[in-house]
């Protein structure tokens, strides 16, 4: 016998054992499948997980930022400090009663 020969007799022998059991094909093709797809989810699930880390940690830093802000404003709006710029850079002051008018509307 040639290898041709036993090469055809060995695909001829594989597909008709495959054509004698279906069902057994069906059941390993679905297994297949099915083992894709369990490594297919497993990697979106991490990647999913990745982006939600990466998000939280973006959160974290603008929450900081926002209360750094938020300090910053209060900082920048107290009286005594706003009182104390406009008298010494506008040369502003209180008016005394005596210099303060009264303007009436229709």
């Amino acid at each position: 016998m040639s290898t041709q020969e036993t090469n055809f007799k060995l695909v001829g022998f594989l597909l008709a054992d495959l054509a004698r059991h279906p069902v057994r094909v069906l059941l390993f093709l679905s297994l297949l499948v099915s083992a894709g797809a369990v490594i297919l989810s497993a990697h979106h699930n991490r990647q999913a997980s990745i982006a939600l880390e990466r998000l939280m940690q973006k959160k974290d830093l603008l929450d900081v930022q926002w209360r750094n802000l938020i300090l910053e404003q209060s900082a920048l709006t107290e009286h005594n400090r706003i009182e104390n710029l406009v008298s010494k850079q506008l040369d502003m002051r209180r008016p005394q009663a005596e210099e303060e008018v009264v303007v009436r509307i229709k």
